[in-house]
């Protein structure tokens, strides 16, 4: 079986930015300094992490909030970048990492639907040949040809995920955003989901929902403190996760 994403000792982290104190005039005389204080203070997100995610498997990533699991799906879709490691991808990554993410708020969700489609890698002809399926999944009705910007955050979860997973994913990143919307679309997109997983899509979920992780997910990358805790069968990492937090 091939990889679909590597990480080799992958480290992230983000400068940290204070209120400047002593107003403009005095940061600009002390420049330099504030410079160096600016290098040395960084919050790190993830520390030195490996891992390997072959083509086809369903893994999710949990861990508590603010642990890394946003900024880990993020090096896969290629919006973020390592500070040190290697991130490694194989194949076409379908992201659902924001609620919104990519729409443009005066576009109707027609249009955000052609949008996207190209913007995640397809041709017109491609999006065109999905369009109608798209639509009759999001279940939005004739609120499809509204401009996005009157969406409520559910309209937007159904459009997202509907746009995302009825264009044959090759790697699926789902990031939360089963966790908006009514229950009964929620569900639909879980059996969505089930069904890429039997055609062998790589999916990576990243969720705070115990039983998502046991519907979907063979194996579980637990991550806390920026670091790996544990990786394995969803049935070992999972009641070890919800014991450590007393769930």
């Amino acid at each position: 079986m091939s990889i679909a994403v590597q990480f080799s000792n992958v480290s992230k982290h983000y400068p940290y930015y204070h209120h400047l104190s002593g107003g403009l005039k005095h940061f600009l005389f002390n420049f330099p300094k504030y410079l160096r204080e600016i290098r040395k203070q960084k919050f790190t997100a993830l520390e030195s992490i490996s891992f390997t995610i072959k083509k086809g498997e369903s893994v999710a990533i949990i861990g508590k909030n603010g642990s890394g699991k946003s900024t880990t799906l993020g090096m896969i879709a290629g919006v973020l970048k390592p500070n040190n490691g290697d991130v490694m991808v194989n194949g076409r990554v379908s992201p659902l990492l924001e609620l919104g993410g990519g729409f443009h708020p005066e576009l109707t969700g027609a249009e955000n639907i052609r949008l996207n489609g190209v913007l995640l890698g397809l041709s017109r002809k491609q999006v065109a040949e999905k369009f109608e399926q798209i639509v009759a999944f999001s279940e939005l009705g004739q609120f499809i040809d509204h401009p996005i910007r009157t969406y409520s955050s559910g309209m937007m979860a159904r459009l997202a995920f509907s746009v995302v997973a009825n264009l044959n994913p090759e790697i699926l990143l789902i990031d939360e955003i089963l966790a908006v919307g009514d229950a009964g679309f929620q569900k639909k997109c879980l059996e969505k989901m089930k069904s890429y997983k039997t055609q062998g899509v790589t999916i990576i979920l990243v969720t705070h929902s115990a039983h998502d992780v046991q519907f979907l997910c063979d194996r579980c990358i637990w991550i806390d403190n920026h670091k790996i805790r544990a990786d394995g069968p969803t049935s070992e990492v999972l009641p070890e996760y919800t014991k450590f937090f007393g769930s």
